[in-house]
């Protein structure tokens, strides 16, 4: 495999991770508690380790530097979630702890998603 199959394969595990991150996190929610941590910490972990994965072996190799700079957001929005998961694993922490990382990271992925087409219409359109 050459380094843009590789680069779309991690592209396509991204949102995988995503939706076990999100799974994870919805999982007290339904089921009326944390009655299933150890269940929701490792989907957690895992989906946060799968995004790390697929942002960091997905670089964007463009000559845009503010597609560059959203497409790093997309790796840092992966360590607030990996930040999160280590959260869930240190004893005496409290599910606020965990909960900040997992909004900020959220919040960082909804502005990259949202600015990253918009961005590349711009490039395609001729517009700097």
């Amino acid at each position: 495999m050459d380094k843009t199959q590789v680069g779309r394969a991690c592209e396509a595990l991204a949102p995988v991770g995503l939706i076990l991150v999100a799974t994870a996190t919805l999982v007290p929610l339904f089921s009326g508690g944390f009655h299933h941590m150890d269940l929701m910490r490792w989907l957690y972990a895992a989906g946060a380790l799968l995004m790390l994965v697929a942002r960091l072996f997905s670089p964007y190799r463009g000559t845009d530097l503010r597609l560059r700079r959203l497409v790093r957001m997309q790796a840092w929005s992966a360590l607030f979630f990996v930040a999160a998961a280590v959260f869930l694993f240190l004893p005496g922490t409290a599910p606020r702890d965990w909960l900040a990382l997992t909004m900020a990271g959220a919040v960082v992925q909804v502005i990259a998603s949202v600015m990253i087409p918009h961005r590349m219409q711009q490039l395609k359109d001729g517009k700097k």
